[in-house]
């Protein structure tokens, strides 16, 4: 204990602050450990919690956007709506071609889904988890392949922007297959492929394979980019779980709530039953999804296509920067689609 020069005890100010705050700060992390401990027997209790964190449909970033007036973000860009079933109206974003930039100005929805017959190829993009189709590398997206000369109908499933009605897994594959129809009604001879981005990966096999088996026909190509071989694979494989994968039975609490609360995502069991060509994209520094879960969705599809040409899968080095949602920055993509799907 200190002194004053006249031989006084003085309070140790620091020491009694430090003791003033250790039942606090035990008190803290109690509570987190308890938060800590709870949360898979919660997630087990109640599988609907665990669908908020698959989807993350509740973070409807950006904010402040009109998803109405595509055109403040983008050329040769409108909204429209589709209704997918009764009580379930989608958002999408329809880009048309560069090459019709100029043409687009001042158009009207008539004239983009005429569009839609010029022969040009039209992607039908299935977005991830989180946000809204109005996201900064989802608009990029539609910026590259558009100025490549594809239609974008960009899509914001149900419960998703502007979207209505609650998501599901087959919900989802519902809105998928009925804009597809909507522009197998509009898009004469031309290609239409489904590309999926993380999540939507998984929503594009589901579609599909559903496409084939119920209706036998295909759709002109699958593109896969940042892929999981099934939800469950992907759940314990993600950055948000690391902290429980030493948790005494994780597999059980978590990873199998994913079955309860309807989630499958079965990309692995899809691919194996597709004929259409195939095309796989991951990032080596992809932190979300690992690289490996791709490597392994394609050698699934390799193994079963009997045309072997038909299933690719290109790399991105780590070098490059691309990670988990970058890839539609890279200028080489759209030639790197092209020559895979035999395009011009």
């Amino acid at each position: 204990i200190p002194w004053n020069g006249g031989g006084v005890l003085t309070s140790c100010f620091p020491c009694r602050s430090w003791l003033s705050w250790c039942p606090r700060l035990r008190t803290l992390l109690l509570d987190l450990l308890l938060i800590y401990l709870s949360v898979p027997f919660l997630i087990r209790l109640f599988p609907v919690l665990l669908t908020k964190f698959v989807f993350l449909n509740f973070l409807s970033f950006p904010y402040f956007v009109d998803l109405r007036r595509p055109e403040l973000l983008l050329n040769n860009t409108v909204s429209l709506y589709l209704d997918t079933e009764p009580g379930v109206t989608v958002g999408i974003w329809h880009t048309v071609p560069g090459s019709r930039g100029a043409e687009a100005q001042g158009k009207d929805q008539r004239w983009y889904e005429e569009a839609l017959g010029d022969a040009h190829p039209v992607i039908i993009y299935l977005h991830g988890n989180g946000g809204s189709r109005a996201a900064s590398h989802r608009i990029q997206f539609l910026k590259t392949m558009g100025a490549a000369d594809f239609h974008v109908l960009a899509l914001d499933y149900r419960g998703y922007g502007d979207s209505s009605g609650h998501p599901t897994e087959s919900g989802f594959t519902t809105d998928v297959l009925a804009l597809y129809d909507w522009a197998k009604a509009r898009s004469g001879n031309s290609s239409i492929l489904f590309w999926g981005h993380s999540l939507g990966t998984g929503i594009a096999t589901n579609a599909a394979r559903k496409l084939q088996e119920e209706r036998g026909v295909q759709v002109d190509a699958v593109v896969l980019e940042s892929p999981y071989t099934n939800i469950r694979d992907a759940a314990a494989n993600i950055p948000l779980t690391k902290i429980y994968r030493q948790f005494p039975g994780f597999e059980y609490l978590i990873l199998d709530s994913l079955a309860l609360g309807n989630m499958f995502f079965h990309s692995d069991e899809n691919v194996k039953v597709l004929a259409c060509p195939l095309l796989i994209l991951h990032a080596e520094d992809d932190a979300v999804l690992p690289p490996h879960l791709g490597h392994k969705l394609f050698e699934m599809a390799h193994s079963a296509y009997k045309d072997k040409t038909k299933v690719k899968f290109i790399n991105f080095p780590k070098k490059l920067g691309l990670g988990h949602d970058y890839i539609s920055f890279n200028p080489e993509l759209p030639a790197l689609v092209k020559d895979f799907l035999n395009m011009k």
